[in-house]
C-alpha cells in the first residue's frame, strides 16, 4: 500500500474510532509501530484533532470535532451543494450558524478558479427564497440535541401576552415560510404541542428530575399518526383547489396525507389531535378559498368564531 493511500485510510480509521492504540493502528495496516507514529503527525499537520494519554491504559483519541476525510464532487455536485448551503442564508436563526458559514466559505474557497467563477455567475440567477423573519430563534441546536438525545428542558415560554416555565420534551425542529417550530411533549399540559422557536426565551435544565418518554421511534414524519394513549382523534376531511395542492405540498404534515385528481385538486383526510384545532383552524383560514373543511365539525365551529372575531375587527 502507498504511503499517500494508507495516510487516507488512516484518517478515515481513527474518525470512526473513539480511541486507539499504536500497535493496533500498526497490526491493522501492516507497519511499524515508528510508522504509524510518524503517520500520526502528519494526521495532526494536516488538521485531525489528535491527543495521547499516557499511562496502562492510555492511546490516542480523536477530539469531537473530528475531521473527515476528503470526498471527491464531481463540478455539478459541487455546485449544487454549494446552493443548498447558499440558501440557507435567508434564514435569521440556523441551529448550526456558525458552522454553516465556515463550511460554505471552505467549500468555496477550495474549488478550481472555473468552478467559483460560474458559482459567482449564478448567485443572482438562482435563489430558493424564505420569507425574511426579524425574529430569532437563539436556541435552535439546545431544542435540536434535546430531540435527538431524548432529554426533558426546561424552557420559558411566550404565548399570548404571557410568560409560562414549562417542562417539554423535544421531538425535532422545522422551518416554515421562515419560522422555526418544535412540536414537544409538552409536561405542563401533558400532551403534545406546537412551540414556535422564536417564542422560547431561555432554555436549561429542570428544576427536578424528570424521566423522559420513550420516543425513539417517534420523529417529525410520522408524529401526526401517534396516537398518544388517552388522545382523542378526530377525523380531517378537506378539500382542496389546485393553489391549495401545491400550498399543503409544501407542508410536512400535510404532504404525506394528500390526495390528488387528475386534474390538480385534491384533498386532505387524516386523523387529528382535538388538541391542535387552534393551529389548523389559522392555517386552513390563512388559506381561504384554497381550501374548504369538509369535518370535523369541531374545527369548523371554532373557524367559525375566528372569522366572526375578524370581522368585528374590521366592522
Amino acid at each position: 500500500m502507498s504511503k499517500s493511500k494508507r495516510i487516507l485510510e488512516l484518517m478515515m480509521t481513527v474518525n470512526r474510532r473513539r480511541k486507539f492504540t499504536v500497535k493496533e493502528l500498526a497490526q491493522e495496516f501492516g507497519v511499524s509501530q515508528r510508522t504509524i507514529l510518524r503517520d500520526l503527525q502528519e494526521l495532526s499537520e494536516l488538521g485531525v484533532p489528535l491527543y495521547s494519554e499516557v499511562g496502562p491504559h492510555g492511546g490516542y483519541q480523536v477530539l469531537n470535532e473530528r475531521i473527515l476525510p476528503p470526498i471527491a464532487f464531481t463540478e455539478e455536485e459541487a455546485v449544487s451543494i454549494f446552493f443548498a448551503g447558499h440558501a440557507l442564508r435567508h434564514f435569521s436563526s440556523l441551529p448550526f450558524e456558525t458552522e454553516y458559514s465556515s463550511a460554505l466559505n471552505k467549500f468555496y474557497f477550495y474549488m478550481s478558479g472555473e468552478v467559483r467563477d460560474r458559482i459567482d455567475e449564478m448567485k443572482n440567477r438562482v435563489d430558493i427564497i424564505t420569507p425574511h423573519r426579524s425574529s430569532k430563534s437563539p436556541y435552535l441546536s439546545a431544542l435540536l440535541a434535546a430531540s435527538i438525545q431524548q432529554k426533558v428542558i426546561e424552557v420559558e415560554y411566550a404565548s399570548r401576552g404571557e410568560t409560562t416555565k414549562r417542562e417539554i420534551q423535544p421531538i425535532g425542529i422545522y422551518a416554515s415560510n421562515g419560522l422555526w417550530y418544535c412540536p414537544a411533549y409538552c409536561f405542563l399540559r401533558n400532551e403534545f404541542r406546537l412551540f414556535r422557536c422564536d417564542r422560547i426565551q431561555n432554555v436549561g435544565v429542570p428544576s427536578k428530575k424528570m424521566e423522559p418518554m420513550d420516543f425513539s421511534s417517534l420523529h417529525l414524519g410520522n408524529r401526526r399518526s401517534y396516537n398518544q394513549p388517552g388522545e382523542k382523534l378526530v377525523k380531517l376531511i378537506v378539500e382542496l383547489n389546485k393553489e391549495g395542492v401545491q400550498q399543503c405540498e409544501s407542508e410536512i404534515w400535510a404532504a404525506p396525507e394528500l390526495g390528488t385528481r387528475n386534474d390538480g385538486t385534491g384533498w386532505l383526510e387524516c386523523s387529528i389531535p382535538i388538541t391542535d384545532l387552534d393551529y389548523f383552524a389559522e392555517f386552513f383560514i390563512g388559506m381561504g378559498k384554497k381550501a374548504r373543511v369538509k369535518q370535523p365539525q369541531e374545527l369548523l365551529e371554532l373557524m367559525r368564531i375566528r372569522l366572526r372575531e375578524l370581522l368585528h375587527l374590521y366592522k
